[in-house]
């Protein structure tokens, strides 16, 4: 059976299905029981004949929420934070790698472009990065200390500074998504642009290792959760621009919701990399195995719980519904 056959023979089931998980319709005890059979037989079906569907996905997805539901203890729905990062979130995510890998690609793209415009115009860096941003730099470099600037402030009100301007980025990237993803993929370009601009800039002096060592203790998860919210961008945007079978209005509040819990995982990553900031990275002095510590943690944090968890716990849910 072709796979927009099946999709029609049985889309009226699963919508039924799940309208019952949203609340929004009742059925017996009996009825919910067998559509969940039901379910869990069309996800065997589609993951045997249409495997990495959208339709394979979207059935994983259901059935891992009515999973969720039927077995969750009160305990659990007690602990409703701890289920939504362990479980609820990563099971979602994995639909979205698509976005984030498109997010990526479209930052390093503008970061290479950001690096060859500074390499080709001496006045690109201060264009970009401003005058005063330069100037102070410079500065700091002739009094030989070029990471200055992250020891301006007290830790505290960096701490909060940094991290309430990172979320204001992040949130700027989610919301032009509604743009029709347009106005997320620019806000990639013009962070992806800045750091480039401001890599090759401490490059040219001849400090890209220092200025590296010190800035990715913080910057390894700041960038990459703005990249994540770019993904959030992008998902919200593919709400407006690819409805599928719902009318754009339920696909827009669908995606905004999908996207608004990307957000919410990115907040304990915020803190996190505003803590670095305002307290870790100032302290230049510190050895190189432990900037580097610090650094490949923060990166391998990311990986796995943004890429690799949410494909590990995606099949071992596949397994249980099989």
């Amino acid at each position: 059976m072709r796979e927009a056959s099946f999709v029609k023979a049985n889309k009226k089931k699963w919508l039924l299905f799940e309208n019952v998980l949203d609340k929004k319709e009742q059925v017996s005890p009996n009825k919910l029981s067998d559509l969940y059979i039901e379910i869990t037989d069309d996800l065997s079906y589609a993951k045997t004949f249409y495997p990495q569907s959208n339709t394979a996905l979207y059935l994983n997805s259901i059935a891992s929420r009515a999973h969720q539901s039927i077995y969750k203890t009160k305990k659990e729905s007690k602990n409703r934070l701890v289920t939504f990062f362990k479980t609820e979130f990563p099971l979602e995510f994995v639909k979205y790698h698509k976005q984030l890998l498109i997010a990526f690609s479209t930052f390093v793209f503008f970061g290479i472009i950001g690096a060859y415009s500074a390499a080709t115009d001496g006045d690109f860096v201060r264009l970009i990065l401003s005058d005063s941003y330069v100037n102070t730099t410079l500065e700091n470099i002739e009094k030989g200390d070029p990471m200055a600037v992250y020891k301006k402030m007290d830790e505290t009100s960096m701490f909060i500074a940094i991290t309430l301007n990172n979320i204001k980025v992040a949130m700027t990237a989610f919301v032009f998504g509604i743009f029709l993803s347009v106005g997320t993929l620019y806000v990639m370009l013009q962070n992806g642009i800045m750091l480039g601009s401001f890599l090759y800039f401490f490059y040219d002096k001849g400090l890209l290792w220092e200025s590296s060592r010190t800035i990715w203790i913080h910057g390894t998860i700041e960038i990459s959760v703005i990249i994540i919210a770019g993904c959030a961008g992008l998902v919200l945007g593919n709400g407006l621009l690819f409805p599928a079978t719902f009318t754009r209005l339920e696909s827009f509040k669908r995606s905004f919701k999908a996207g608004m819990k990307i957000m919410v995982s990115t907040i304990p990553f915020f803190i996190v990399a505003g803590f670095l900031e305002g307290f870790v990275t100032r302290h230049t002095e510190m050895p190189d195995w432990l900037a580097l510590f610090i650094i490949l943690t923060s990166f391998s944090a990311i990986v796995y719980y943004y890429v690799i968890y949410p494909i590990k716990l995606s099949k071992n849910q596949i397994v249980d519904g099989n």
